[in-house]
């Protein structure tokens, strides 16, 4: 049975949960079947989770909940095309392997010494899973601590054994001329040591041999430890950056979307740079605040030992060496990097300069006199689309060189091509997603969602901070064995509800739930980040549990401190926002 779960499931599920829609025959019901169904799929994964965000297609329209045409519009809203711009920045990015080129240099600028190694870790693992998938930055970040880690270990063994070979070579003379000595003593004052120096045992009872074997022992730990500590800094950091961007992890795109669906009059609230300008304070901290836990915990505080204080030996040397040379190996700069650097710079500038809120941004001036028309999703979009329009090569003639096949290229390729985003496109996020914002639909028509925020309307009673404090602790232990994507799509429309209900500002309690939702530390299942992690860093369950444990509740402290503070002055958490008694009108 237990091999056939997944197929129990699927069938059990719907007929136990069929009484609540008969013996309560109200739309709330209904709907509250479809989301509990669908919350229970996506806790198991019995079904791949973008088949699971499908069932609002079947069983919307077939419980009289929308129509269906109504609900399948729900699929590609404006933060799918944002989301699908993001991920065609980062696809272009890794195809011609800037992101790695990146990572290397600033690993040559940082040094060598385990703590500064830690750190030139982090920095890089955060600002790439800003722009690219916490996973990809992850694969990509792992191997190469890998070699480094492998290198220094090599060099430390092989400077141990000539420190042996020298300390045996000079005391060798010593050793002759007093032998004679020693045996006399030995012999006359105790007679059974003569047989233990026979044997080649020092007088502590240990042979040289041993000696060296238990500091080649003590080596190992101190490499096994030191490993674990790396690949935790490098899956954690990843997913501390990803929360900096709107476009960093999944949970960021679905908060804009839900916003702008359950608050259509919010003034584009939540854009990239009002995100930017919360979050990467809060992920800065974050990340300071994890790079000294997990410095403490497998690094220890000896400031002299781990930073180095200036000094290099060959040890060093030899490490370093190491990422020159895979840096090498990148060769010069090509003309195609140089493009997608370009382009990318471009798009956040563009994403920063569009609506920065202290003035007008070039949209307004330009396009948005008459309403939001361009969007984040407009950008990205545009800008992505010239990753199929500019040349990988610089133009020349001459010919481009020969293809696979020996044949001639007269024109070169562009930087992306068709193939290579169809392969690379996680495209059951867009759906994911999709899914998602049908339930807040179908919550709001069938008035599910107005019925959960007058039950939770005694908690209006409760300080705003403990609501938020709690909320966050609970999204982050629900996300410990459920994708952040379905944590955030389940809790976000009744948070909303919530908010609402009790008469507080939405952003409030969404944001810090949201954020909440990516600080999944704690269990190797709980993202592919900690999963490959997990396997590289030959780490055990209780090793990242008790890493991620603190690291839990220092996301959940850091982001309620930054709702509080400046978050509380930016979306001016203090007022009722105008745009909250203003629902969606039906298309």
């Amino acid at each position: 049975m237990w091999y056939h779960r997944n197929y129990i499931i699927i069938v059990v599920l719907p007929l136990a949960l069929l009484p609540l829609p008969l013996v309560i025959p109200t739309q709330e019901a209904k709907c509250g079947y479809a989301i509990i169904l669908m919350a229970l799929y996506w806790c198991t994964e019995c079904m791949p989770l973008a088949v699971t965000a499908l069932l609002p297609v079947v069983l919307f329209p077939m419980m009289g909940i929308m129509k269906a045409a109504d609900v399948s519009i729900e699929y590609l809203k404006d933060s799918n095309m944002l989301f699908i711009g993001g991920l065609l920045v980062a696809i272009a990015v890794e195809q011609w392997s800037l992101h790695t080129r990146i990572a290397l240099r600033v690993l040559l600028l940082v040094g060598v010494r385990p703590a500064l190694l830690m750190m030139g870790f982090m920095i890089v693992s955060s600002f790439l899973s800003m722009w690219i998938s916490n996973s990809a930055t992850t694969a990509m970040m792992l191997p190469i601590a890998s070699a480094v880690l492998q290198q220094l270990k090599a060099t430390e063994a092989q400077a141990d054994e000539r420190e042996f070979q020298a300390a045996a070579q000079d005391n060798q003379a010593f050793e002759l001329e007093i032998s004679q000595s020693k045996q006399e003593m030995s012999e006359e004052k105790h007679p059974d040591t003569k047989a233990q120096l026979d044997n080649g045992q020092c007088e502590n009872g240990l042979s040289a041999e041993s000696l060296q074997d238990s500091k080649r022992r003590v080596m190992d730990e101190k490499y096994a430890l030191l490993t674990k500590g790396m690949s935790l800094s490098v899956c954690y950091a990843a997913s501390i950056g990803g929360t900096a961007t709107l476009t960093g992890t999944t949970p960021n795109i679905i908060l804009k979307g839900q916003i702008d669906k359950l608050f259509p009059g919010n003034g584009d609230v939540i854009n990239f740079a009002s995100w930017f300008v919360f979050a990467f304070p809060n992920a800065l901290i974050m990340l300071v605040l994890a790079y000294f836990w997990l410095l403490f915990m497998f690094l220890g505080f000896n400031l002299k030992k781990s930073f180095g204080c200036g000094v290099t030996n060959d040890r060093d040397k030899e490490a370093y060496k190491v990422m020159r040379q895979e840096y090498k190996k990148l060769g010069s700069v090509r003309f195609a990097e140089w493009a997608v650097l370009i382009i990318f710079l471009l798009l956040v500038v563009l994403w920063f300069s569009r609506a920065p809120g202290f003035i007008d941004g070039w949209a307004t001036v330009l396009f948005n006199k008459g309403g939001p028309f361009v969007s984040d999703g407009t950008v990205a979009i545009f800008m992505s689309m010239l990753f199929f329009i500019i040349p990988s090569q610089r133009p020349r003639c001459g010919g481009y060189g020969t293809d696979e096949n020996g044949q001639t290229v007269n024109s070169p390729p562009t930087l992306l091509s068709w193939q290579v985003v169809h392969e690379r496109m996680p495209w059951n996020i867009i759906l994911l997603l999709g899914g998602g914002f049908a339930l807040a639909a179908g919550s709001e028509e069938s008035g599910l969602s107005k019925w959960l925020g007058d039950c939770l309307a005694p908690l209006e009673q409760i300080p705003p901070f403990a609501i938020s404090l709690v909320l966050s602790l609970l999204v982050a232990t629900f996300t410990e064995c459920s994708s952040n994507t379905a944590t955030t799509t389940l809790f976000l429309p009744i948070l909303a509800s919530m908010a609402v209900s009790i008469k507080i500002h939405p952003l409030y309690v969404m944001l810090p739930c949201t954020i909440a939702a990516s600080l999944a530390f704690m269990l190797p299942v709980a993202t592919p980040p900690n999963a490959i992690a997990f396997a590289f860093g030959k780490l055990k369950v209780i090793d990242m549990v008790k890493a991620g444990f603190m690291l839990n509740i220092i996301g959940i402290l850091t982001v309620n401190l930054g709702v509080n503070t400046w978050g509380y002055a930016m979306f001016d958490m203090g007022n009722i926002p105008h745009w909250v008694n203003i629902t969606n009108s039906k298309p």
